[in-house]
């Protein structure tokens, strides 16, 4: 069930698409507005802001800044470079819908993604399944929801690695999954190498991804 409030304000951004309601006195309750399907959400008006699925629920959030935008590249580079040079697969950068589980109407947008060639099915008119790497920059909060529930879907659906990037703390945090849980999780600081499993012989560290940005 929802609240009603008195003297709400409802405004519709013709760009986005995207309702605002500013509340008032709250005054009684009406049930919840409907859930959308993964089709639902593929046929919304494309929007330049951050957009994500969560369970039947849309969640946008405001644009992210030139510093996040600036690592996120460096970021991008670095990995891709890596990346192509041993024909491992392919590095794809937000915003690019990446559905971690269809029948939950869970799609998010990570900030930049691996997907090796042995799962480079999972690429087709959208990403439909579980990357082996997943990035993520927080500067200081990732652009939309919690990082525990974010890194939790990781998990669970399959993803086998994420970074999270901290830009305040110059550190990248690096966690392993296993069995779909976390099995483990190391902190790199700027100077130190990046370790991974996902890319074993990957030894660039933060400092040196991040030295022209």
């Amino acid at each position: 069930m929802y609240s009603i409030y008195v003297n709400a304000r409802l405004c519709f951004d013709d760009d986005d698409g995207i309702v605002v309601v500013t509340m008032g006195t709250r005054r009684g309750t009406v049930a919840a507005p409907k859930l959308m399907t993964v089709d639902d959400y593929f046929n919304t008006p494309e929007t330049v802001k951050p957009m994500e699925l969560v369970f039947g629920a849309v969640r946008v959030s405001d644009a992210p800044t030139p510093r996040h935008q600036s690592a996120v590249l460096h970021l991008c580079l670095a990995l891709d470079r890596h990346v192509r040079a041993r024909q491992l697969g392919r590095v794809w950068i937000a915003p690019l819908d990446v559905v971690l589980h269809e029948p939950k109407a869970l799609i998010v947008q990570p900030d930049l993604f691996f997907v090796s060639n042995e799962r480079d099915w999972i690429v087709t008119d959208r990403v439909r399944g579980a990357p082996d790497l997943v990035v993520e920059v927080l500067s200081p909060q990732p652009r939309i929801g919690a990082t525990e529930e974010r890194v939790g879907w990781f998990a669970e659906y399959g993803v086998r690695e994420c970074w999270l990037v901290h830009q305040d703390e110059r550190a990248v945090a690096v966690m392993d999954f296993t069995d779909r849980r976390i099995g483990g999780r190391r902190l790199h600081r700027e100077h130190e190498p990046i370790v991974s499993r996902v890319l074993p012989e990957f030894t660039a560290s933060l400092k040196e991804i991040l030295a022209d940005g």
